[in-house]
């Protein structure tokens, strides 16, 4: 019975031993599909693993931001920019007082006999035209009890005239000394230019969509016409309305150079018609030439010609 008996147990051990290992072989991709062509068979549910490995960080020089990033594109700040107006500067006196050095234009003052009594300082503010006495007002207001003070009534009494009456060699002494020994007198000339004529012809230029050179356009007419139409002379507002019946500016959808050309065209024709400023060299030699060549922003080096002679800024 018990060799019976250890032979039935052999017998079941073998059989268990059997089944565990067919059992295992088929954990182990063997089976049916392992025999057709020895094919591993698929896992039709099992899902990919993704890679989460970081990215391996790049090293970079000591100072440097990394990859760079685009930067919005800024706009053309026109003759705002500080070195354009200082080139706008040099262009207006070449102009007015033949030099490139407009900071010693303070001090000049004389009657060039264009009617308007006396032309001073650094964009010609005239006796007769007003400006010249909203200058010592407004040096006045810094610097009360001034040299120059005690014209005010004289230069209120000749606005709209050629007259020095009043005024004569005590006034343009006067002028001289204040503008070499006071910079409140320089800061004065500084603060009338830029609120008559200069923040002015920026701000219609920047609207009408004109780069730098089209503000200058607007600047140098603001100098010699000033804004509105006056005795003898055509004002910046009836040469703007005059181009805008030829040309499109730019905010309206027309070409720069036409509509400068343009203005430029009504700027000749106005000059022409004073006896003062019948030479149209800053115009035809100098701006006209800038246009010509595209020069829209006004960079440097910049050549021109007024009245023969010629200029050159780097």
């Amino acid at each position: 019975m018990k060799s019976v008996v250890r032979g039935v147990g052999l017998l079941v051990v073998g059989l268990t031993m059997a089944v565990v290992g067919s059992v295992s072989v088929m954990r182990d991709g063997g089976g049916d599909e392992a025999g057709r062509g020895g094919q591993p068979s698929e896992t039709k549910h099992e899902r990919p693993v993704k890679d989460r490995t970081p990215e391996p960080v790049r090293p970079t020089r000591a100072g440097d931001p990394g990859p760079k990033q685009a930067r919005p594109k800024q706009a053309d700040p026109g003759l705002a920019d500080p070195a354009k107006k200082n080139v706008a500067m040099q262009l207006v006196s070449s102009a007015e007082n033949s030099s490139l050095d407009w900071r010693k234009q303070y001090r000049y003052i004389q009657d060039i006999d264009d009617g308007r009594g006396y032309t001073a300082g650094i964009v010609g503010f005239c006796s007769g035209t007003g400006d010249m006495a909203q200058v010592v007002e407004r040096y006045s207001r810094a610097r009360p009890g001034n040299a120059l003070a005690k014209f005010l009534p004289a230069l209120r009494r000749v606005k709209g005239s050629d007259s020095h009456e009043g005024l004569e060699d005590p006034f343009t002494e006067a002028w001289r000394h204040a503008a070499d020994t006071d910079p409140a007198f320089r800061a004065a000339q500084d603060a009338q230019r830029d609120a008559d004529y200069f923040d002015p012809a920026v701000q219609q230029g920047k609207k009408d969509g004109l780069g730098a050179l089209g503000q200058f356009v607007y600047y140098d007419a603001y100098v010699m016409h000033g804004h509105d139409d006056s005795l003898g002379s055509t004002g910046f507002l009836a040469l703007r309305e005059k181009a805008r019946k030829k040309a499109r500016p730019p905010a309206e959808g027309g070409d720069e150079k036409a509509y400068l050309n343009a203005f430029l065209d009504a700027r000749v024709q106005a000059m022409k018609e004073e006896p003062a400023h019948r030479d149209t060299s800053r115009i035809e030699t100098a701006q006209r030439v800038f246009v010509r060549e595209g020069n829209l922003t006004l960079r440097t080096p910049l050549a021109w010609k007024v009245y023969g002679d010629t200029y050159r800024v780097r």
